[in-house]
């Protein structure tokens, strides 16, 4: 079985045991939205900033790995077309829910991110994807794509996890335990230390791959800020765990 069906999978086991990322907003929370008190994350706390968002109005807006009905919810009460495209069925399933609920189109599909995205050169003004490529090998294949589906001067939002805690296992945050580059298709005792905790097939990834890999694609970099777990003994230190990044085309 490919890894990323794998993932794919273990993340709707997660979403059946009640995973924060994987439980949609409410009516109330939409309602908000509509009247204009909303945010949004890429990473576990702090929300984007809303410098970084351009006028939503009658903007197209991908959400790449981006299922849950989370964020869509969101964009759509904002005035955009929405698409997400998520390979968890239960993720696309959530933002189905939503949009029946409150009554706005969404366009969701169901793909794998390491492959071509199923969409035309030039689709998109603005591509929201949330940490999520940690459960990929490959990042400069996405980050790729993001750029030819993007317009000119369209905008790439991205959490990132900046690979620290692959140093350690879920159970202790004081012990350095792996080496990295954490890659357990390479690392027999990391495949079985994710296999242990359900924790699907994950991937540390570098500065290089991460922004740099940004940069090689055609992107400008234009703002960025760090974020820490949401829990744990590297939260309570305030070690930097995540980036986001905005970029544009």
């Amino acid at each position: 079985m490919d890894y990323t069906e794998i993932n794919a999978k273990a993340v709707d086991r997660w979403i059946e045991d009640g995973w924060e990322w994987g439980v949609p907003i409410s009516h109330e929370q939409f309602e908000d939205a509509l009247n204009g008190k909303w945010s949004m994350l890429l990473t576990p706390n702090k929300p984007v900033p809303k410098e970084w968002y351009p006028d939503l109005r009658g903007k197209k807006v991908l959400g790449l790995a981006s299922g849950g009905g989370q964020q869509m919810p969101i964009f759509a009460a904002c005035g955009a077309e929405c698409t997400v495209l998520d390979y968890s069925e239960k993720q696309i399933e959530s933002d189905l829910s939503v949009a029946e609920r409150e009554g706005y189109k969404i366009n969701a599909v169901r793909a794998d991110m390491t492959k071509p995205l199923p969409f035309d050169n030039d689709s998109f003004d603005l591509i929201f994807h949330p940490v999520s490529n940690c459960f990929i090998e490959d990042v400069m294949h996405v980050w790729k794509e993001c750029y030819r589906i993007l317009k000119k001067d369209g905008r790439s939002m991205a959490g990132l996890d900046n690979g620290f805690n692959y140093l350690f296992d879920e159970e202790n945050e004081k012990e350095v335990k792996y080496r990295l580059p954490f890659n357990p298709l390479k690392d027999k005792e990391q495949l079985k230390a994710l296999e242990k905790d359900d924790s699907g097939i994950q991937f540390s990834h570098t500065l290089e791959e991460q922004i740099r890999g940004q940069l090689k694609a055609g992107f400008m970099l234009i703002d960025l800020y760090e974020d820490t777990n949401g829990q744990g003994i590297l939260r309570e230190y305030g070690v930097p765990t995540f980036w986001a990044t905005l970029a544009v085309k």
